[in-house]
């Protein structure tokens, strides 16, 4: 019987009509896709995608965190819809789409995805817009989720040979209770035991970690606990940027694909990784915007980073994943001098957690009574968005297949994530997913803090010509 686990409750507990937890995928197709087609192939595949087939079932009174239910009368009537564009469709009225689907809650009452077919783009092509709950998947488990539903070659693969399995329904109301009882008779004792362990993680955690003294804490309880060789994570307290602040209930969205190649180029150049890469053309960017908007920065922005927790071969749904906070040199204004501070912070993030692995955000959510947990989030959110963001940024770089991948016998001629806002971690998500020879940027902006999604795209562009072209 799945259970939701305290930290995918969390993505429930913290979602208002402002702070929506969808996460999403923009897939553009080459060709015409009708929706009957499409029906039949998720008809067909669903069955084998737990994530996808799941329904929530609270426990009364909150007491306790959810249970998902399988859900065996999908209605995909309801699940797949199609809308239009104005004939030859540009890229502009397909993003301003995207923003107002992307923007609206999903019905908790029903497995929480939906998928939008996308008619009238220009050249004959189709685009699809996946959405999910965060508290279904998270980053990597969302790609999973979106490769069970396409192919290796244009003609679809036959179904797995054996039979999907079942999910064991969820406890009856009674059992519920009870079992919420019993957590909260022990939340004090794990409250106590997250308060002891965390002190080791004090740099990991946002806001903490800006504290005066708290690097010092956390260094002094890793040498006590025998972990004193793991290097000290890197310290600042995120400034205020004109993107900082309660996020309002709309959105703006804007993609772009950018060579894989031309960022491998930098890597070889510079001997560093893809993703330092596209940390340093997401400051690059960021500084171009600051410097057009008020001025550039006159320290690092503190960009909050997903980190995966899930070991290889771990397909199970939910999320698995943890946030740090990470310096992103956007005051710098020589690009190779940005590029070296990204490569010299993440290597330092990476030693650290080869020997601590960063497991705070889910010890933090499994200390919070599931009671209260709904109310605290909010409440924190909703005080550190007026007050103290300690977050700027949402910086994510998720790595995709390097071979055409189809849809109904269509290609996947690109795949731009669309990703969560919030009033904690800024106005600003720019995630990347690499795939057949590009790097498809999404970025997703408050449509009051930043109205113009494009001009970040832009400067996304103009940040990596800088960097190939640096002397």
């Amino acid at each position: 019987m799945p259970q939701l686990s305290a930290l995918d409750a969390q993505f429930l507990h913290f979602e208002t009509a402002t702070n929506v937890a969808n996460i999403a995928g923009l897939a553009i197709l080459d060709g015409v896709l009708h929706r009957a087609d499409l029906q039949d192939l998720l008809r067909a595949r669903l069955p084998y995608v737990p994530a996808m087939r799941r329904k929530l079932a609270p426990v009364p009174l909150g007491l306790d965190h959810p249970y998902w239910e399988q859900e065996d009368d999908l209605d995909l009537d309801y699940h797949v819809r199609e809308i239009g564009l104005p004939p030859g469709g540009d890229d502009r009225q397909l993003a301003e789409q995207v923003s107002r689907l992307h923007a609206r809650c999903l019905d908790r009452s029903r497995p929480l995805w939906e998928i939008y077919l996308i008619h009238g783009l220009a050249d004959g092509r189709t685009g699809l817009y996946t959405k999910i709950h965060h508290a279904a998947v998270d980053g990597i488990g969302g790609a999973d989720v979106l490769a069970a539903l396409l192919d290796l070659g244009p003609t679809p693969a036959a179904p797995p040979p054996h039979a999907p399995e079942r999910d064991e329904p969820p406890p009856r109301t009674s059992e519920m209770l009870l079992r919420g009882l019993a957590r909260m008779a022990l939340n004090p004792a794990h409250a106590v035991r997250f308060a002891a362990q965390a002190v080791p993680h004090l740099d990991e955690i946002p806001l903490l970690s800006a504290l005066p003294g708290s690097h010092t804490l956390s260094g002094l309880a890793r040498r006590a606990a025998g972990v004193g060789q793991a290097p000290e994570l890197p310290s600042t307290p995120a400034p205020w940027t004109p993107f900082s602040g309660p996020v309002s209930p709309h959105r703006r969205f804007a993609f772009v694909s950018l060579p894989l190649a031309e960022v491998k180029a930098v890597r070889k150049r510079f001997e560093v990784t893809v993703n330092d890469v596209v940390m340093a053309v997401c400051a690059g960017a960021l500084r171009r915007w600051m410097a057009a908007h008020g001025g550039p920065p006159g320290r690092a922005l503190v960009a909050g980073v997903p980190f995966s927790l899930r070991e290889i071969g771990d397909a199970q749904a939910g999320n698995q994943v943890t946030l740090v906070p990470v310096p992103l040199a956007a005051h710098l204004a020589d690009p190779v001098e940005r590029l070296r501070d990204v490569r010299d912070t993440m290597c330092r993030i990476k030693d650290r957690f080869a020997v601590a692995p960063a497991r705070w955000l889910r010890e933090f959510s499994e200390s919070m009574p599931a009671a209260l947990m709904g109310l605290a989030s909010r409440s924190a959110f909703g005080l550190l968005g007026h007050t103290a963001p300690p977050i700027n940024v949402m910086v994510s770089n998720v790595p995709g297949p390097q071979f055409p991948l189809y849809v109904c016998g269509r290609r996947l001629l690109t795949h731009y994530p669309v990703s969560v806002i919030t009033d904690m971690s800024g106005g600003v998500n720019i995630t990347a997913f690499s795939y057949d020879g590009s790097v498809d940027f999404g970025v997703v902006t408050d449509r009051v803090m930043v109205p113009d999604a494009w001009e970040l795209t832009g400067f996304l562009r103009d940040s990596l010509d800088e960097l190939l072209n640096a002397e």
